[in-house]
């Protein structure tokens, strides 16, 4: 343990706690974090210029941002818009649309990047239960655990493998395998797919979610203003019928710089006060009409020809620009071309109006915007994930369609079969997939999502750092020494304990970065095979199911499903431990 003592392992060691509390209390965005974390290594000494820059030369990261212009070529052309048909057709019984919805998605996200997958389907899976009258919160929580499972079938499936792999290249050994993972992969994702389907739907909730504009819909927070001249001024809150509501509550009153809460009877209204109800969007449409209020937010320049402006919600993902900001620092309007007319935060209230509210990763947006609003910000955009539109209409296959699927599966097929490394047939293929016209020139920089990229290649430095100041080394002797009186397997399953303790909590490429120099320290150490040790790091990273901030798929069903933190736990916890059986069975038998 002599290293812990070194100023380099102390100062290393200072910041990644410094990383773990700044993801977890959501200071900055993640990729901010990871490039100050490198600053103060590089600026300290603790590595060289080229080590703090090796991720951005890493094949991880181009692998990664070539595979998701692949994706977003294939999204724009519409390839699987027909799924839903396919996976969710009118007769199928709640069990039926599980085992279908699930095994798609399964095998979907095993070649393809999973999030514009599961964006693509929770509006259709919220339609079909709306339809059948089977309650959503019993389907969306299996839709994101299936893309999670599904994407440790291949190295390709997700951007943890690809980071795992690249990791180990760069330290001299062996690439993993295009079906190495597979091993665990493929059982993990069959037997959590037979546990939803027989037994794990009784552990999720039965909440039934309606249209955006029903009498049953979600509860966000409105602002309404009092004009001048409205007949509520000067009449107190009663008087002007705002006290008892039967489906909005009037939770604030902003007037200047001062917020009036909790509001009583008698508060007199004023021009120009700032109203918050809590309530469903309907219900405060006819509120507004009712009594002379207006929207509190700009209008759009553009209005449709005909009817309402549609509406679309949307879940603050964790890399967002938008993270720490209000709607008005965002510049929302300017930027989207769209207007929030409310919020809704998980099992908080606010007590200020919505465009004063800081955003959070997992805040759900309702947004009303022109139509094509969705075309421009879609799933794969890292500012939000783009979960319902109301209303969507049907879009043809484009014709480019077929040409996008014979891309990817020619990427796939040229690197599963061993003929090139995956880095070359991912970046031509997205050369290939731009060339062709299936994803548009300006479209690249949205479908790169340079917000992950940045902490892939960060975090890659920060895992040198590790290294470099023998704190990685100082880590696996003490796991070493905790575990290795009781075996080989004790290791492991500290290992994978202890990764997926973190993914849980900063996310699951976080967590592979850090923990990937420390268990082949370990692995080396013990005499066993590096891949045994960076195999279970890939499967612990990925396999988060207790929280919805450790992957970004829980996260974009949260708001959809009206799940609560707790609801992640409940349906989690057994995954979790079927992961974690297979996953150590596996390695042990496999790689031992």
């Amino acid at each position: 343990m002599e290293q812990l003592y070194t100023w380099e392992a102390l100062f290393t060691l200072l910041v990644v706690i410094g990383i773990i509390v700044a993801l977890v209390r959501e200071w900055i965005r993640p990729d901010l974090v990871f490039l100050t974390a490198l600053g103060l290594l590089l600026f300290a000494g603790i590595i060289t210029p080229a080590q703090a820059f090796s991720g951005f030369s890493n094949e991880a990261v181009f692998t990664v941002g070539a595979l998701f212009v692949i994706a977003a070529g294939v999204q724009n052309t519409h390839a699987f818009d027909t799924l839903e048909r396919l996976v969710l057709p009118e007769t199928a019984s709640l069990h039926s649309a599980l085992a279908r919805m699930m095994g798609s998605t399964a095998v979907l996200s095993a070649f393809l990047n999973n999030t514009p997958i599961v964006a693509m389907l929770i509006p259709q899976v919220q339609q079909w239960a709306d339809r059948t009258g089977h309650a959503v919160s019993k389907l969306l929580i299996p839709l994101s655990y299936a893309a999670i499972t599904g994407g440790i079938v291949t190295l390709v499936g997700t951007s943890t493998n690809l980071i795992v792999s690249g990791m180990l290249v760069e330290r001299g050994y062996e690439a993993l395998g295009f079906f190495e993972l597979t091993w665990i992969g493929l059982p993990a994702a069959l037997l959590v797919f037979i546990y939803f389907i027989t037994i794990g739907h009784y552990t999720l909730p039965d909440r039934k979610k309606r249209d955006l504009n029903s009498s049953n819909g979600n509860t966000y927070h409105f602002d309404l203003e009092v004009p001048a001249g409205s007949p509520l001024v000067h009449k107190t809150v009663e008087e002007s019928g705002l006290w008892s509501l039967d489906n909005a509550f009037l939770m604030h009153i902003h007037r200047g710089i001062e917020t009036i809460s909790p509001i009583r009877p008698g508060h007199q209204l004023k021009a120009g006060d700032l109203l918050t109800f809590s309530g469903e969007i309907r219900q405060v449409d006819d509120l507004a009409a009712r009594k002379g209020l207006t929207r509190a937010v700009p209008e759009l320049n553009e209005k449709p020809q005909e009817g309402e402006l549609p509406l679309f919600e949307a879940v603050i993902s964790a890399s967002s620009p938008l993270v720490g900001k209000t709607l008005r620092e965002a510049g929302f309007l300017d930027r989207y071309r769209g207007v929030v007319v409310g919020i809704q935060r998980r099992d908080e209230n606010f007590h200020s109006s919505i465009g004063n509210i800081p955003l959070r990763p997992g805040d759900l947006l309702l947004i009303e915007a022109t139509p094509g609003f969705d075309d421009r910000w879609n799933g794969v955009k890292e500012d939000f994930y783009l979960v319902t539109a109301k209303g969507k209409r049907t879009v043809p296959m484009n014709r480019k369609a077929p040409l996008a699927l014979a891309i990817l599966v020619v990427v796939v097929g040229v690197a599963a079969a061993g003929w090139m490394p995956i880095v070359v047939t991912a970046f031509v293929g997205s050369l290939v997939i731009v060339l062709t016209g299936c994803l548009p020139y300006r479209q690249i920089f949205g479908a790169l999502n340079l917000p992950i990229l940045l902490v892939i290649a960060g975090a890659i430095g920060v895992g040198q750092a590790l290294e470099a100041s023998g704190l990685a080394l100082a880590g696996g002797r003490l796991i070493l020494d905790l575990t290795a009186v009781y075996g080989a397997l004790a290791v492991i399953i500290a290992l994978y304990l202890t990764t997926n303790i973190l993914t849980e909590i900063i996310t699951n490429n976080a967590a592979a970065v850090l923990m990937l120099p420390l268990a082949i320290i370990t692995a080396v150490e013990l005499g066993i095979d590096p891949h045994a040790a960076a195999v279970t790091v890939a499967v612990a990273a990925s396999a988060s199911f207790l929280t919805p901030i450790g992957y970004q798929t829980n996260l974009m069903v949260m708001g959809a499903g009206e799940y609560r933190f707790s609801d992640y736990f409940k349906a989690g916890l057994p995954v979790t431990l079927i992961l974690m059986s297979l996953t150590v069975s596996i390695v042990w038998f496999r790689w031992m």
